[in-house]
């Protein structure tokens, strides 16, 4: 278990680890608080999400003009995640009462450590709990880290990126497995 000063310097050192340049994987977070103008928020609080969280606080007016607050933070997300996520906050999702909001936005880019071949590339069915439909599914023969967890009835795949530092975790459930068994850590 960690101290609460611990956890701070956890999360500094973790920001410091995935914001790390000089990788053939780009991988970076982005962390701002929203905080309404006319609340008078601590000094010590602000300088503590700097410090540990690289979370500066922008002041705006959510009682003034919600909807242009709305647009200046989606806008803010857009820009760190280089258009990917366009809109962080729907219509409404912020209104004149609200005082402070905290984004977090994560950007990566990377190669595969074993690069698919675009002509494998082919429709296959695809299944959630409500539908069936086809999706374009890329296709490699190779071998890879693959696992079963019991308690959830799903299959575990790990996908690792050049480098190997970095890796994409695909789980797999069952035919039969609800999403939400596995959402819940198979304690539903």
């Amino acid at each position: 278990l960690y101290k609460d000063g611990d956890i701070h310097q956890g999360f500094q050192s973790l920001l410091s680890e995935v914001n790390r340049t000089g990788t053939q994987n780009l991988l970076r977070t982005a962390n701002r608080l929203f905080g309404e103008k006319t609340c008078d928020f601590l000094p010590d609080f602000k300088e503590s999400c700097q410090k540990f969280y690289q979370a500066e606080l922008e002041e705006l007016s959510f009682a003034e003009d919600t909807e242009e607050c709305r647009k200046h933070i989606n806008d803010w997300v857009a820009e760190k995640t280089e258009g990917k996520i366009s809109e962080v906050l729907d219509a409404g999702t912020v209104d004149p009462l609200t005082k402070l909001v905290l984004v977090n936005a994560i950007y990566f880019k990377g190669k595969w450590n074993e690069q698919f071949d675009r002509k494998y590339t082919r429709g296959m069915l695809f299944k959630t709990n409500e539908e069936k439909k086809t999706v374009q599914m890329m296709f490699k023969e190779a071998k890879f880290k693959m696992g079963y967890v019991d308690e959830v009835h799903t299959q575990v795949l790990e996908l690792p990126y050049v480098e190997e530092e970095l890796s994409m975790v695909i789980l797999l459930p069952d035919d039969n497995t609800d999403l939400a068994v596995i959402k819940a850590g198979g304690e539903l």
